[in-house]
């Protein structure tokens, strides 16, 4: 396999969009066509978490290989806790000014909900393992961490053997928890490093592992795979938010997070990025997947402050939200406004992309002298 992987690049800036697009939910409550719409492109959209998942199994296992697997998992997690931190400072004053703000007038109240506000962000279960306290969209850094960490442990008891069909079986248990309620009750989150995470980034890893190399010669065969699972994933979701409910499209848009078929359609792809190692080698967009990790942090701060903007309009009359404009502007606005925002804490020093993304104020001062 090549040193680098120029699909699997191109991939992950894709994705990316793919994910703020999850999270800014265009057209949704546009009508039936806006819904319907809208429905397509977040079930289209639920590969790329996963995705992200597969890759970093994928990459653990090859470089765990051919070096010491402690070193290598505590880069790792240096790296990870570095972008979670970031994202945490990011949204933190963010998200508090525009909770609070929202509600209380009074300077006492103010301070009341400010202290209960940061008690909620720093509950230790959600911080520190669900990555939920400040912004559910940061759940999946401590995820993959702790899904990392599950693979090392393997590694050095050495029991790699059983990562996939035990992360297969927590899996299908998060699967029935989440999308599947109507056959039984999960009492616990299931969208975690146990029930979701360890599942795709031990399937990467499996793939690593076992020196899978898809043959370029079968690349049509994986592609086509790829576009079969995705037509069967849409399908399973509209069975599930709308023929087994009764509901219709016309009353909202179902938006379960994950199902089996997102599995293969995972699977499939990631194959065919494979097979075809230097697809997007001759284009500027792999050069664009080093931004995507660093997009996805800085989003949720970026989207809150734009999906608030529309306060000041509704006082002079304005429904934005309303807007077919406000719908095709909101994600390339998302993603811009992040990619934005990232590089400017770069080009100031604040943080270094492909390295530390711990802020210091050393590295500010050293790039102002």
């Amino acid at each position: 396999m090549a040193d680098r992987i120029w699909s699997i690049d191109s991939m992950r800036i894709i994705a990316m969009i793919f994910i703020v697009s999850i999270h800014t939910d265009p057209f949704r409550g546009l009508g039936v066509y806006g819904n319907t719409l809208n429905f397509l492109i977040d079930s289209t959209a639920r590969f790329a978490v996963p995705f992200f998942f597969v890759t970093s199994g994928y990459f653990f296992a090859l470089k765990a290989v051919h070096r010491d697997p402690t070193t290598y998992f505590i880069k790792r997690a240096t790296t990870i806790t570095s972008l979670y931190i970031f994202g945490l400072l990011l949204a933190f004053p963010v998200f508090l000014a525009g909770t609070v703000s929202r509600t209380e007038t009074d300077t006492e109240a103010l301070v009341q909900s400010s202290l209960l506000r940061i008690g909620e962000f720093i509950s230790p279960l959600e911080l520190l393992y669900y990555g939920t306290s400040i912004s559910v969209i940061l759940w999946f850094l401590p995820a993959l961490l702790f899904s990392l960490g599950f693979i090392y442990l393997a590694i050095l008891s050495k029991t790699t053997k059983y990562l996939l069909p035990l992360s297969m079986a927590l899996h299908i248990i998060g699967l029935l928890g989440a999308s599947y309620t109507m056959f039984v009750d999960i009492p616990v989150e299931t969208r975690d490093a146990l029930f979701f995470g360890f599942f795709y980034t031990s399937l990467g890893y499996w793939i690593a592992a076992s020196d899978w190399q898809p043959n370029s010669a079968h690349s049509s065969f994986y592609l086509g795979a790829t576009i079969l699972v995705s037509i069967l994933h849409i399908g399973e979701r509209y069975v599930l938010g709308y023929v087994l409910t009764g509901e219709t499209l016309a009353q909202g848009t179902y938006t379960a997070s994950y199902t089996i078929s997102t599995a293969f359609l995972t699977f499939s792809l990631f194959l065919f990025l494979l097979s075809r190692p230097n697809l997007g080698r001759s284009t500027s967009v792999p050069s664009w997947g080093k931004y995507a990790v660093g997009i996805y942090v800085v989003h949720p701060a970026v989207l809150y402050v734009l999906e608030r903007t529309d306060v000041p309009l509704r006082q002079i009359g304005i429904e934005a939200t309303n807007t077919l404009l406000w719908h095709f502007l909101l994600t390339p606005a998302t993603f811009f406004g992040a990619l934005f925002v990232y590089l400017a804490a770069h080009n100031v020093g604040l943080i270094e992309i492909g390295g530390d993304h711990l802020p210091r104020l050393s590295r500010i001062r050293d790039q102002l002298l």
